[in-house]
């Protein structure tokens, strides 16, 4: 055990290794530098090619493991705080020399626990299993200003068993984002995103999305169960994100039990987000997504239900809707949908015509996702 007793400790990037536990005290605060001296520059990761604000190299994080096995980030409710005012400003101001450093980084790890612990100003990302399996965020809390610009809170990257839940978290872009390599670099990685459980959550974001998929998602992500959350006070809720070039796929994704309030855009799916790491990518690599399903929502002030934007020559399909009842500020539009089929029950306000397709396929396979999935959740 590596114990960090009550005081506030300043400090640059370091490593853990296996078999270790990171004991934060209550009271404890570990601060990031602000001296950029103090982080060590690395090359970028393997399926992006690039870093993810600049091209090249990036700032190692905070606190890093790279192939470690059974290693555990907890306390009494301790805090670690990122100081990334700093880091906000140079990227804002277009003076970064390298991409920003996160708060926590795994890579190529597994059996790692991240919790009872709070989160503060992250550079950029807070917690970023990259290649891991077996991972589980478990009660912490996460947050940073409106202003911060792209700060992520767990960011599950090429990662499979992925646990998160009893969580609060508040960020100036996504809260939750699950991602799976850029473009042709995630593509030649070829390693996905699946197994992950997402439940018991509270999620918040100025910006961005509370919980988001994409839209770097080129290895894949699959196989998401995301229950009993509630997301409040967002720009949107749900989304999907992807382009042309992705490649890759988003597919069986069951999320239910959700209360969203004061939402701005309840649910999205597009596929014109997200720029490009060069100019190697293959336009014709088409993402896929495919089976996503929606049910037993309840929403609250939400200006705009949803809207769903496929890609023409790849539409998404199978996007199905069951028990969603969303409350929607007068005047608004509900709905709007292109490139996309799927199949709504009890839906209201009523969702647009590509989702009430009376074609028996459309119906038959969201209603065999929804067994499959619920008979899943049951286990």
């Amino acid at each position: 055990m590596l114990y960090v007793p009550p005081g506030r400790w300043l400090t640059g990037s370091f490593n853990l290794t296996s078999h270790l536990t990171l004991f934060l005290e209550k009271g404890a605060v570990i601060l990031g530098s602000q001296d950029p001296s103090h982080w060590e520059v690395v090359e970028p990761l393997p399926s992006y090619g690039r870093g993810m604000d600049l091209p090249g190299g990036r700032y190692r994080s905070l606190i890093n493991g790279y192939m470690l096995h059974d290693v555990v980030i907890t306390g009494d409710n301790g805090t670690i705080n990122g100081q990334g005012s700093v880091w906000w400003d140079w990227y804002s101001g277009h003076s970064l020399n390298y991409s920003r450093p996160h708060l926590v980084e795994f890579i190529a790890s597994e059996y790692v626990v991240v919790s009872n612990l709070t989160f503060l100003n992250a550079p950029a990302y807070n917690i970023h299993p990259v290649y891991c399996s077996n991972v589980h965020v478990l009660n912490v809390s996460i947050s940073s200003p409106p202003c911060s610009p792209y700060t992520l809170g767990v960011v599950p990257d090429s990662s499979d068993n992925v646990c998160i839940e009893d969580c609060i978290i508040d960020m100036g872009y996504d809260a939750i984002a699950l991602k799976s390599g850029w473009d042709e670099y995630g593509i030649a990685y070829g390693r996905p995103t699946t197994n992950v459980h997402i439940r018991k959550v509270h999620l918040k974001s100025y910006s961005g999305s509370s919980l988001a998929f994409g839209s770097e998602m080129s290895g894949g992500i699959s196989d998401v169960h995301v229950e009993q959350v509630h997301l409040y006070n967002s720009f949107s809720g749900i989304v999907f994100r992807t382009t042309k070039g992705r490649g890759g796929y988003i597919k069986r994704i069951i999320i239910s039990d959700v209360e969203m309030e004061n939402i701005y855009l309840g649910f999205a799916a597009t596929g014109q987000c997200g720029s490009h790491p060069d100019n190697n990518y293959d336009p014709n690599a088409l993402p896929v997504l495919d089976q996503m399903t929606l049910k037993d929502v309840i929403g609250t002030n939400i200006t705009i239900a949803g809207s769903f934007t496929g890609i023409e020559e790849s539409p998404f399909t199978s996007i199905c809707l069951f028990n969603v009842s969303l409350s929607i500020s007068s005047g608004s539009t509900s709905w709007e949908c292109s490139n996309v089929c799927g199949f709504s029950e009890s839906v209201l306000p009523e969702a647009c015509p590509d989702l009430q397709s009376s074609n028996p396929m459309s119906s038959s396979a969201c209603l065999s996702l929804l067994h499959v999935n619920g008979k899943a959740a049951s286990l």
